[in-house]
C-alpha cells in the first residue's frame, strides 16, 4: 500500500480508537495488526518484543483503573489495557513496514509536503548514525581529559547542538551546490502513485472500523 495512504489510515484508526468503548474492537485491531506484520515476514523476535515490552505499562494501566476507576472499573481496566496493544500494533505497522525515505517521498508527491521539509528531514535521519558516532568521540575525548560525560551532561548537549548547527549549514550548502531549489519543478527517480485498489482497500478498512465503532460489541 502507498505509504501516505497507510499513514493516513493509521492516524484515522488511532484517532477513532481513542473514542471507542469496545474491548473486542481493540483486540480485533491488535490481532489484525499482528497478522499483517506476520504476513509481512516481520521477524519473530520483533513480534515478541511488541508483545512483551508493553506488559508492564499494560498491567499498570489495568491495575490502576481496576483499583481506582469509577463506574464499571473492570470494563475500564480491560478497555484501556487492550487499547495500548491496539496502538502498539498500529504503530508497528507503520514503523516496520514503511521505509522513511519512501514515506517522505510519498508525502512530497501525494500530499504536496514542501520539498525543503522533506529533504531536511531525510538529511536529519541520515545524520543519525553520525550523531551517535560523534557523541562517542566526545565521550572518549572527555575521558582522556579525566572527565566523564553522561547522557544527562549539559556539556554533551551543548556540543551536540553546536555540531548539529554546523552540519545543517554544510547540508544546506551541499543541497544548493547540487542545484536544489524549493520553488523549481522537480523530477523524481522514485514515483509513488496511489493505485485504485489502494483506495478501495482504504474505504473497506474505514467502513469496517465504523462497524466496530458503532456495533454493540463491549
Amino acid at each position: 500500500m502507498n505509504p501516505s495512504l497507510k499513514l493516513a489510515l493509521v492516524l484515522i484508526f488511532s484517532f477513532e480508537i481513542a473514542f471507542m468503548q469496545s474491548i473486542y474492537a481493540n483486540i480485533i485491531i491488535a490481532a489484525v495488526g499482528f497478522i499483517y506484520l506476520l504476513a509481512k515476514r516481520m521477524s519473530f523476535k520483533k513480534l515478541l518484543w511488541l508483545l512483551i515490552v508493553p506488559i508492564i505499562p499494560v498491567f499498570g494501566t489495568w491495575f490502576s483503573f481496576y483499583m481506582h476507576g469509577s463506574g464499571d472499573s473492570m470494563h475500564s481496566a480491560w478497555l484501556l489495557s487492550t487499547r495500548i496493544y491496539a496502538y502498539i500494533f498500529l504503530g508497528g505497522i507503520l514503523s516496520f513496514t514503511v521505509d522513511v525515505d519512501d514515506l517522505l517521498g510519498s508525502l512530497e508527491q501525494n500530499c504536496h509536503i514542501p520539498s525543503k521539509f522533506v529533504y531536511g528531514t531525510l538529511g536529519a535521519f541520515n545524520f543519525a548514525p553520525r550523531v551517535v558516532q560523534t557523541v562517542k568521540q566526545m565521550k572518549t575525548a572527555a575521558m582522556m581529559r579525566g572527565e566523564v560525560l553522561h547522557v544527562w551532561s549539559p556539556e554533551l548537549f551543548f556540543k551536540s547542538i553546536l555540531i548539529s548547527l554546523r552540519w545543517s549549514d554544510n547540508l544546506s550548502q551541499a543541497m544548493q551546490s547540487h542545484g536544489f531549489s524549493e520553488y523549481s519543478d522537480r523530477s523524481h527517480y522514485d514515483v509513488y502513485p496511489i493505485p485504485a485498489w489502494n483506495w478501495v482497500l482504504a474505504v473497506v478498512l474505514i467502513i469496517s472500523l465504523q462497524f466496530l465503532a458503532f456495533s454493540h460489541l463491549t
